[in-house]
């Protein structure tokens, strides 16, 4: 089996028209601006406090613990996207505070090694007697994960050592002959496999595959559990076994069930183990749950989890619009399987997925300035109606601030300052390029760089420049909706012989500035939902490329409801609006508006008047006030 490479985030340099955007955003803004909040820094957002409880369990100040159970995650995952910031865009004052808050972070841990906040401050008697609501497992597989990132793209570990002991206090206490413990809120399990690569040590890799395997053995052990220790903390439903994925051990699941971020975890931990282990029976079990997930649950986004009630999947077509949850960190975890599904299987139908939560699902969740998030990315929105009335409650219409549950925006942060990792792969035979990322990569067997203007414009062009003299293949990815594709190596065209589950292989004895050219068409593409899907029928929604569009009341009108597709419509590209983004495209589209009586009801045929209607790509869209949103709209001859 060939070993996949994680390509390390400092070996690749993104010049990319439209990422680079974003990851200067998340640099210069948004790693600042969270830092502020998490530190109680801004006034008239959500209070956060974190910082301050690690100040508090460490003795460095006075105070009661604030926030959520779990607000030490919050912490975990800026460090986490501040690691990846600081390999970006060196900065020595960012890692003097990053520094102090990993001494922070020490100074707060129990000689023992068990680390977290709430515990240590307000229930110390309580320790690990409720994993089904208390997310100590949770808080230490994120900080796990930062304390990673930190000592891989800067050498220190000081974090790492940290989590280490903390590693180390877990597998003292859970495992075979000792107690079960079965993780509330999967993470831990990516945290030791991370843990694993990092440090060598098999212990972690056996800990993650112990709370893999034994999850669903005993499908009553959170019953069991709060039977046991007679307290509460969120009074979670104990026996609601499929809200937590424990209703069957784990290679006998066979759809997507309950809290959407919470199974996406896991399925990413059971494919990062299935491809390390070569575990054929794991890997079954992720491919049956990938094509429940991506054939019947959900949404045309990359959004996932479908009802506000567990934050949760539901059943096969299930997928409201304007009640939708579509959390954003669901679709990040959506892109973590993706990738590790990619380490097992390497296709364009994993990528492709990847490559549409990444544009939609997970962009959508932060405003354009980087200062205001979504939790829930709904696909239709009504001010009076989303975020007001009942069971619409959560759909809020306009960004806000921070959340008390800020588990969101520091997951966007962490995801997009490590694109390298999604973009680009590496094995003893193959360059993979999985996103068309511009910019250069340093990997182990050639120096690429790529020279692109996605998702705009179809052309991409590789520049290969080999380390020794020896036969290997670059692998492209070519999406799934692609209808015409030209590759050329040094102006000779390839034939599609050397295409393989969606990637094109080109294999040979590199040569120093070997060029590859890839010209496709981003075409406008109309899709249609499964008619099973009741919520979508009778209507459309468009894409070019991986964009899928969204039209919104201030470009055209009220009563968004009213407005019709025409059939055999005229829909362009309209021009590059560069109010809300630099090479932005948007559409015009041939349309109706729908007129009636204005009587409640009538017996009066409704008329029609022909317009053009502007769509916008569904990311940008709730950056120009509060107004009305649709991306499915119905269509009419």
């Amino acid at each position: 089996m060939n070993v996949k490479r994680e390509v390390p985030i400092q070996s690749v340099t993104v010049n990319d028209p439209f990422w680079s955007k974003f990851q200067n955003l998340v640099t210069d803004v948004v790693i600042p601006y969270q830092e502020k909040i998490l530190g109680d820094d801004i006034p008239g957002v959500e209070k956060s406090h974190a910082l301050a409880n690690f100040a508090i369990a460490a003795g460095q100040q006075e105070g009661e613990f604030y926030g959520m159970v779990f607000q030490d995650s919050d912490v975990a995952k800026w460090l986490e996207a501040a690691a990846y910031s600081l390999a970006i865009k060196p900065d020595v004052k960012l890692e003097k505070r990053v520094d102090d808050i990993i001494e922070t972070i020490g100074k707060a841990q129990a000689d023992d090694g068990y680390l977290n906040t709430y515990f240590t401050i307000k229930e110390p008697e309580h320790r690990w007697q409720n994993l089904q609501e208390c997310h100590e497992l949770y808080c230490a597989g994120h900080m796990m994960e930062a304390a990673v990132a930190y000592y891989e793209t800067s050498g220190k570990d000081r974090l790492l050592k940290i989590m280490e002991k903390m590693a180390d206090h877990i597998d003292a206490r859970f495992g075979p002959d000792k107690e079960t413990g079965v993780p509330g809120h999967q993470e831990v399990e990516i945290g030791l496999m991370r843990m694993y690569w990092a440090t060598g040590k098999e212990k972690y890799k056996k800990l993650a595959q112990f709370f893999i395997d034994q999850r669903g053995q005993d499908p009553e052990y959170f019953a069991k559990e709060a039977e046991k220790r007679g307290w509460t903390h969120f009074g979670m439903n104990p026996v609601d076994q499929k809200y937590s994925q424990i209703h069957a051990p784990v290679r006998e699941q066979t759809t997507a069930e309950g809290h959407s971020v919470r199974a996406v975890y896991m399925y990413t931990a059971m494919a990062s183990l299935a491809a390390e282990l070569d575990d054929p029976s794991l890997k079954k079990a992720c491919q049956v749950i990938w094509e429940n997930i991506t054939n019947k649950r959900m949404y045309i986004t990359g959004g996932i989890g479908s009802t506000v009630q567990g934050e949760a999947f539901t059943i096969d077509y299930d997928l409201p619009n304007d009640t939708v949850y579509a959390e954003t960190c669901a679709s990040v975890g959506l892109i973590f399987f993706a990738r590790k599904m990619l380490d097992m299987d390497v296709s364009n139908r994993y990528a492709d997925v990847m490559e549409l939560a990444l544009y939609n699902g997970v962009l959508s969740g932060m405003q354009l300035d980087g200062k205001r998030f979504f939790y829930v990315n709904p696909l239709e929105v009504n001010p009076g109606i989303s975020g007001k009335l009942h069971n619409h409650e959560h759909v809020l219409p306009e960004r806000p601030g921070w959340y008390a549950c800020a588990c969101c925006p520091p997951n966007v942060a962490r995801l997009l300052t490590s694109l390298a990792k999604y973009a680009w792969g590496e094995d003893e035979q193959t360059i993979y390029s999985h996103l068309y990322l511009g910019g250069t990569a340093e990997l182990n067997k050639a120096d690429v760089s790529v020279v692109s203007n996605y998702p705009w414009e179809g052309n991409i062009k590789y520049t290969v420049s080999p380390k020794q003299e020896e036969s290997f293949a670059l692998a492209i990815r070519i999406p799934g909706w692609v209808k015409e594709v030209d590759i050329s190596l040094n102006g000779e065209k390839l034939g599609k012989d050397v295409m393989k589950n969606g990637y094109m292989y080109i294999q040979r004895v590199w040569q120093a500035d070997d060029v590859v050219d890839l010209t496709m068409e981003l075409p406008i593409r109309k899709i249609y939902a499964n008619t099973a899907v009741r919520e979508d029928a009778g209507q459309v929604s468009i894409m070019r490329g991986p964009i899928v569009y969204a039209f919104e009341g201030v470009d055209n009108g009220e009563q968004l409801q009213a407005l019709r597709i025409r059939k055999d419509g005229n829909i362009q590209v309209s021009k590059e609006d560069k109010n809300l983004l630099e090479n932005m495209r948007v559409l015009e589209v041939e349309g109706l508006r729908v007129k009636t009586s204005q009587k409640l009801y009538s017996e009066t045929r409704p008329t029609s008047e022909p317009l053009m209607l502007t769509a916008i790509p569904y990311f940008t869209w709730g950056n120009r006030g509060l107004n009305q949103m649709r991306v499915w709209m119905y269509e009419e001859s």
